[in-house]
């Protein structure tokens, strides 16, 4: 990358009922986070212009015809669209869906080619992005599709780390999805992430049990005596450090998490719901493992206050933060491994 040029943020508008829009306009209100990278936002100058007129957010904002041509200094708009999309605060419709696709699309071209660094995504609705071109549960699974490695759904902050095993799987089916060969991806994706993005060397991990007290020998389900323990088990002996299966109910109350860099949950609520609890509002959602980085604050499009003003946008600017603060250790790290003898600056 060009040492004389701001790390290019993209942005994917989201659902235009939803807060996604409110919430990424007023991370820019303040002029100082353009210090911080070049914001390019993928929608249209009109349909900007609708959104911060109709929740009066005061920005200034230049049109690029694409985001290469992306200036320092001033938020960019690529203009996906000509059109003027019909806005419905707090409704979920197809139209909305449809400009959510066609900006995470354009987005993620733009990350694919270089044209943008990296990517922070407004939040979606799962239900009206679904069309015949486009059948993802969300954009972990697209991007996972899209770009290159294997895709773990991370929710981060600076004290908390927490990833899945299965993501969007009904809960029913989540044990049966769990097989030694995901663990141990999955162990080993989040292990360099942790080192790669977060300067970790030797991270240290948890993984929380399929069942209730993690199965009691047997007695609530053999999934983590059968499963879980013998992987951990071989991974340990291999030399990761790798702990496990814990008692989910407990692990979070009792500050257990805290003894680790990051927690492997068997499934989405039993990783997310502490995660959220301990963290709302300073938690991002990011998407490790892959070749390009992309992040998300950790609510939905909020459809009970869209168009009131009211959505405070401190997760979206964590993510904003998350994403140049990830980008720029692996490019350090990346200037560490190319050269072996260089003294390595990572923590522990």
């Amino acid at each position: 990358m060009d040492e004389n040029r701001k790390i290019r943020l993209g942005i994917s508008i989201g659902d235009l009922n939803g807060i996604g829009c409110e919430v990424a306009l007023k991370t820019f209100e303040d002029s100082r986070m353009l210090d911080f990278c070049t914001p390019v936002f993928f929608a249209s100058n009109k349909t900007i212009s609708q959104q911060k007129n109709a929740l009066n957010i005061n920005i200034n904002y230049h049109g690029v015809q694409e985001a290469s041509k992306a200036l320092n200094g001033k938020i960019n708009v690529v203009n996906v669209w000509r059109e003027i999309p019909n806005v419905e605060f707090g409704q979920a419709t197809e139209e909305a869906g449809k400009y959510a696709i066609q900006s995470l699309r354009t987005a993620t071209e733009a990350l694919k080619d270089g044209s943008i660094d990296v990517l922070v995504t407004a939040p979606i609705n799962k239900n009206n992005i679904q069309a015949e071109d486009f059948n993802f549960p969300g954009h972990t699974d697209y991007l996972a599709q899209e770009l290159e490695g294997e895709s773990l759904m991370f929710m981060v902050t600076d004290e908390l780390k927490v990833g899945l095993l299965t993501d969007h799987v009904a809960v029913k089916d989540a044990p049966a999805a769990i097989n030694a060969i995901l663990i141990r991806n999955k162990v080993r994706t989040i292990e360099k992430s942790l080192q790669m993005d977060f300067g970790i060397r030797r991270p240290k991990v948890a993984l929380l049990g399929i069942n209730p007290h993690s199965g009691d020998n047997g007695v609530i389900g053999k999934e983590d005596d059968e499963v879980l323990k013998p992987v951990i088990k071989e991974m340990s002996d291999a030399g990761h450090l790798v702990f496990g299966p814990y008692s989910a109910d407990s692990f979070f109350g009792s500050d257990a998490y805290k003894n680790f860099d990051a927690i492997l949950a068997a499934y989405h609520d039993q990783g997310l719901i502490p995660f959220k609890t301990l963290s709302f509002g300073k938690g991002v959602n990011y998407t490790a493992g892959l070749n390009k980085v992309r992040t998300s604050p950790d609510h939905g499009t909020a459809y009970e206050i869209a168009g009131k003003g009211e959505a405070d946008a401190s997760s979206f600017k964590e993510a904003v933060f998350m994403a140049l603060h990830i980008f720029k250790n692996r490019q350090e790290y990346g200037e560490l491994t190319k050269n072996p003898l260089q003294k390595q600056k990572v923590r522990r």
